[in-house]
């Protein structure tokens, strides 16, 4: 008796044993990554997400990279480099087990380790790591992700964040076969997803408007919305052009600022103009290249240091080419036109011979890099830079005309050429001089212009034209004419461009142009004074 008593106490405290045993097994979180059954460690990674455990993130994210083993002997553990921490504390382990063997994986497991991650994502702590969980999977509409969406959205306190979940919700939905009973549901989703009005929700929504499978009701529903997308999709694409336009514009602006310059005082038809730009936007190549060979600390701001360097290359240049060539051809504008186009030839084939004929990468900095949304338009910093670039050199040289001695001689040429001579200004120096501002002008148009263009010896052809129809668009000399007119012609042609095509919509710019020119002849706004009257 007393035998089989002891015998009693012994098998109840091995039963006792091995129920505390499981008891501690169920209670881990982490055990289930130990089985060999697909199921099992599916829930445990489910599990872990819900159960708000701090090495949760860092075992799913090694499951999903392979990095995550158990031993047979117990025991989960993340390899790290060559070592390996434990999955339970996240501690480095001295004396890792020999018979270690990777979690087991098969489709079902990734399908929840998607869901994991994507959950764990949208209960992340920064509104914009949420955002952008919430954005990739509205774009992915996957089934899988709906339950963690919607747990998700009974936790979001952020209007935006909610409102993408809604909308991916709203797309995982309508991308689902339609049930019984599910009309009221499918309505709601397509309201929703009306909010986001992108090709992504047109894309869902044109589905199930052609769907057999929807009833008429839902049908109705998702057509209505999509002629409303395609509407505010219209707008936005012309506040797109318009936005490629300005950019375009500033290019025109500081190009023809130049010209305004050179025709308006000295009357010089500039033809070689263009190719002083390609010459500002080789400069900067040039200028960037030699930066990265001597000073590489410098890359960073070479187009900045470039914008100096291409001013006083072009500007000198200028000044040698008036000295050298223009200055003997005054009061001949045919000949000035011809001497000009022939010298443009020349240096377009120099630019060849030096460089090559194909298109060298001027390289755009990191900082000028990258975009952000304005509503659906997508605002590019280096565009926008040369934007705010233009407006900053007009009014630097509005400053010059106006407040400099410079500035001041140049308007009396340009108003009466002889009586300003008569008053003692050197006006050979005068045309020098505004020979050299716009022909820097032209090569600050030039470091603009490699920011948004191919950077080729036949670079400035593109741009000659245009700039000769701003300038007598806007008026001859007149640097408020050439600010309208630059920006007129450019966005004009942008949002012109998608409609009708790029040919059609230049030669409808340049008749609206001839049209104008008629019934105007100076221009928007021309320029007044005796000698320009005459």
């Amino acid at each position: 008796m007393c035998r089989f008593s002891r015998f009693l106490w012994a098998g109840a405290v091995c039963l006792l044993l091995a129920f505390s045993g499981m008891q501690v097994a169920v209670a881990d979180e982490f055990s289930g990554l130990e089985s060999g059954q697909f199921n099992t460690i599916a829930n445990t990674v489910s599990a872990l997400v819900a159960s708000g455990n701090s090495q949760a993130g860092a075992v799913i994210d090694a499951l999903g990279k392979r990095h995550l083993f158990y031993s047979p002997a117990g025991g989960v553990f993340i390899r790290s480099g060559s070592t390996y921490v434990d999955a339970r504390t996240g501690q480095f382990v001295q004396n890792t087990p020999a018979d270690l063997k990777p979690v087991r994986m098969n489709n079902y497991v990734r399908q929840v380790l998607a869901s994991a991650n994507a959950e764990l994502e949208l209960l992340s702590p920064q509104d914009a790591v949420r955002l952008k969980a919430a954005t990739q999977m509205y774009a992915q509409h996957n089934p899988v992700m709906l339950p963690a969406i919607n747990h998700a959205l009974a936790l979001e306190k952020n209007s935006r964040v909610r409102l993408k979940l809604e909308q991916a919700s709203a797309a995982i939905v309508l991308a689902q076969p339609m049930k019984t009973g599910d009309e009221a549901s499918r309505l709601a989703a397509v309201k929703a997803l009306g909010s986001a009005a992108d090709l992504e929700a047109r894309g869902v929504l044109s589905a199930v408007a052609m769907s057999d499978h929807e009833t008429a009701e839902v049908r109705k529903a998702a057509a209505d919305t999509v002629s409303s997308i395609d509407l505010k999709q219209r707008l936005w694409s012309i506040l797109q052009n318009a936005f490629y336009g300005l950019s375009y514009g500033s290019v025109l602006l500081l190009a023809a600022t130049g010209l305004a310059i050179t025709f308006g005082v000295m009357g010089v038809i500039n033809m070689a103009h263009g190719e002083l730009m390609m010459i500002g936007a080789y400069t900067t190549w040039m200028v960037q290249q030699g930066i990265r060979a001597t000073v590489l600390w410098l890359e960073p701001v070479s187009l900045l240091v470039a914008i100096p360097v291409a001013f006083c290359v072009c500007g000198l240049l200028g000044i040698l080419i008036e000295r050298g060539l223009i200055r003997f051809l005054y009061g001949r504008p045919l000949e000035t036109l011809l001497a000009t186009w022939g010298l443009s030839l020349i240096l377009q084939q120099a630019i060849r011979s030096i460089f090559g004929p194909t298109n060298i990468a001027v390289v755009t900095p990191a900082w000028l890099s990258g975009s952000w949304m304005l509503g659906s338009v997508d605002i590019t910093l280096n565009r926008l830079a040369i934007f705010v670039f233009a407006f900053l050199v007009l009014a630097a040289l509005m400053l010059i005309m106006r407040k400099t001695s410079l500035g001041l001689e140049m308007r009396a040429v340009t108003q009466n050429r002889r009586m300003a001579a008569l008053m003692g200004i050197r006006t050979p120096r005068v045309d020098a001089l505004a020979f050299g501002l716009g022909a820097g002008l032209a090569g600050l148009a030039g470091v603009a212009v490699s920011q948004i263009d191919n950077v080729s010896p036949n670079l400035g052809q593109s741009y000659i034209i245009d700039s000769f129809m701003v300038v007598v668009f806007g008026g001859v000399g007149n640097l408020w004419g050439t600010l309208a007119a630059a920006m007129t012609l450019g966005m004009g042609g942008k949002i012109l461009e998608p409609t009708i095509g790029a040919v059609s919509a230049k030669i409808s710019i340049l008749v609206l142009v001839i049209l104008y020119i008629q019934r105007h002849p100076r221009g928007m706004f021309p320029v007044r004074g005796r000698g320009v009257e005459s």
